[in-house]
């Protein structure tokens, strides 16, 4: 059955995505480590070609369709665009990223990521994994099924080659009326059903916003 409801019951389902769908851990010692330089690094299935055509532009989620397949790309987009936004840290640009990951030989995937951040000379490098990517069916007014996203970030430390912090985000849109919790995002986002890709883009903002004030304390 359709969720779509008049204008005047949209309050009463408003959607919600609170933070308590974001986990997140780290060591203990994340802050003596020092971490101020950091790479974003795409997934290693896209292909150089792919990377070329798609720059870490900040994107514009309502126009945006995205299958699956092209899912782990756009949440890396996403995080470099939300880290780069934040003050007191510094990000590698993008093409020096795209430009050391070509350049490598195969690998395994740790020894990749740890030659990526050095030849980078970052402190550390942040990579995703996409666990869940599934559209709305619908609009922004009502939907017959919405959103659900779910998405693992890492940060590894370059010179000791260990996770020093994580986040989980797990979402499936609900109306308000069934999740009381997520009536603070309302101001932030309205009362409207998101797309995959605004949810996802939610859910790094709010991720990388939590590491922010771990790592930069007095930006």
């Amino acid at each position: 059955m359709s969720k779509t409801l008049p204008l005047f019951l949209l309050f009463a389902v408003a959607c919600s995505f609170g933070s308590q769908n974001i986990q997140t851990r780290h060591s203990t010692d994340i802050e003596a480590r020092r971490i101020r330089r950091i790479a974003v690094v795409p997934p290693s299935s896209t292909s150089s070609e792919q990377k070329a055509k798609t720059p870490y532009t900040s994107p514009s989620p309502a126009d945006t369709k995205t299958s699956e397949q092209d899912a782990a790309d756009l949440l890396a987009k996403f995080v470099y665009s939300g880290m780069t936004s934040m003050p007191g840290w510094q990000i590698v640009g993008d093409s020096e990223v795209r430009d050391v990951a070509d350049s490598l030989e195969p690998m395994s995937e740790p020894a990749r990521l740890r030659k990526i951040g050095e030849m980078a000379y970052a402190d550390a490098v942040m990579v995703g994994r996409v666990q869940r990517y599934r559209e709305r069916v619908g609009n922004e007014l009502g939907v017959k099924s919405p959103a659900s996203i779910a998405f693992v970030l890492d940060l590894i430390d370059v010179r000791r080659g260990d996770v020093v912090w994580s986040a989980r985000f797990d979402e499936t849109q609900r109306p308000l009326s069934e999740n009381i919790l997520g009536i603070g995002d309302i101001g932030q986002r309205g009362i409207k059903w998101l797309t995959a890709d605004q949810l996802m883009q939610d859910g790094v903002k709010k991720s990388v916003a939590q590491l922010h004030g771990l790592l930069v304390r007095n930006p």
